[in-house]
């Protein structure tokens, strides 16, 4: 099929929806897991959705490359390896291979490449000096910090006030009261290690790059300058999809990204799904009782930027509708062109499942609209 429709795609800087419109490569970056525990509902639903909008790109003429980085060099990993005695690298490497068989029984589309944050320290070593150089950062206490204030747009992709993004750094990891900033929203490019951390040799010491400096990397590294689309949970909105997005263009000065895309959370006993609560709801879990393609059909029921509630009975409704659409599974073109309607409609899967369901209550034929979401009926 040639590259001719045009999709509607809610974009998060411009706070509305608007054409989404790249050309026949489509360069796609999407913020991976930090491997050290299982994949959980909440993950799952943020990589399933990028994995739909692959599809109805593939299926539209274009190709992909999409990129989704392993985040190993981090602090929740190295708490959880010392918890645990075993090296971080070893753990790392076998929740990532954990994940992978997670995302293979849910029919999720390989992606590009999946680089390691620990693969590209020249990388980041070589970017760090490209941000110092040209002004937005200084060193203080053996760190390297980005300069918010010399960054005059710092804030305009998330929208959040001043407030709002000093209360989502504490939430999250930002260290507001680090006595070396000049700014509590000043972000860390470079510091020191702890005894038990890794450490790399540079000219500002020796220490670790900070969280958001690695995607930059990774993203500069392995697509360009420029990308067509930038995802990841709402939760990485602000600081690490601000941060990433100033030092990345501070360090280039090109636009980083033309569309940035955001799933939803998904929340359990009344609080966010987070592994700091334990409220988790396992991928491989649920794998032990249903059928991996129920599962993606309990995901994307919902909207992809709608945050949503576990519910007891959201696996048992879609293992019943699973049952309904393979009884159905023969072609059925017209249905086919109303799903991609829907899916041109800002992902608007729930539409698109709808629509399915009411064919096969009919009888009619489901086979290639399953398909396209990525549910194998054959």
């Amino acid at each position: 099929m040639s590259v001719k429709q045009t999709m509607q795609l809610y974009d998060t800087a411009r706070r509305t929806i608007v054409p989404f419109e790249p050309g026949d490569e489509v360069l796609m970056y999407t913020c991976g897991i930090t491997p050290y525990d299982a994949t959980h509902l909440g993950h799952a639903a943020t990589f399933i959705a990028y994995d739909i909008l692959q599809r109805r790109l593939i299926d539209m003429g274009h190709t992909v490359k999409c990129v989704r980085n392993v985040t190993d060099v981090d602090d929740p990993l190295f708490v959880k390896a010392r918890e645990l005695g075993v090296h971080y690298l070893d753990l790392a490497a076998s929740e990532e291979a954990r994940f992978e068989r997670d995302m293979v029984a849910l029919n999720a589309l390989p992606v590009a490449s999946s680089p390691r944050a620990s693969s590209a320290i020249p990388d980041i070593r070589g970017f760090i000096g490209m941000v110092l150089d040209r002004g937005f950062a200084y060193e203080a206490g053996g760190s390297v910090y980005f300069d918010v204030s010399k960054f005059d747009s710092f804030g305009s992709m998330s929208g959040y006030s001043e407030e709002e993004m000093l209360a989502y750094a504490k939430e999250r990891g930002g260290n507001i009261e680090d006595p070396n900033k000049r700014s509590p929203l000043d972000f860390v490019l470079w510091h020191p290690s702890a005894d038990d951390e890794p450490a790399w040799d540079t000219m500002w010491g020796a220490g670790r790059p900070g969280w958001h400096i690695e995607c930059s990397a990774l993203a500069l590294r392995e697509l360009g300058t420029t990308i067509d689309l930038h995802g990841g949970g709402s939760d990485l909105i602000f600081p690490h999809h601000e941060s990433e997005r100033a030092q990345s263009e501070a360090a280039t000065g090109e636009q980083f990204v033309k569309h940035w895309m955001h799933t939803c959370m998904i929340f359990m006993d009344g609080e966010k799904m987070s592994k700091s609560l334990g409220n988790l709801v396992f991928v491989d879990a649920l794998r032990e009782t249903y059928d991996p393609r129920s599962i993606r059909l309990a995901i994307i029921e919902h909207n992809y930027r709608v945050d949503w509630h576990w519910a007891d009975d959201l696996m048992p409704r879609n293992a019943a509708r699973l049952e309904k659409w393979l009884a159905n599974a023969r072609p059925n073109p017209s249905l086919l062109e109303v799903v991609r309607e829907r899916l041109d409609d800002d992902l608007d899967t729930p539409g698109a499942i709808a629509a399915i369901d009411a064919a096969a209550t009919a009888g009619e034929g489901v086979l290639e609209s399953a398909a396209l979401l990525g549910v194998d009926l054959t």
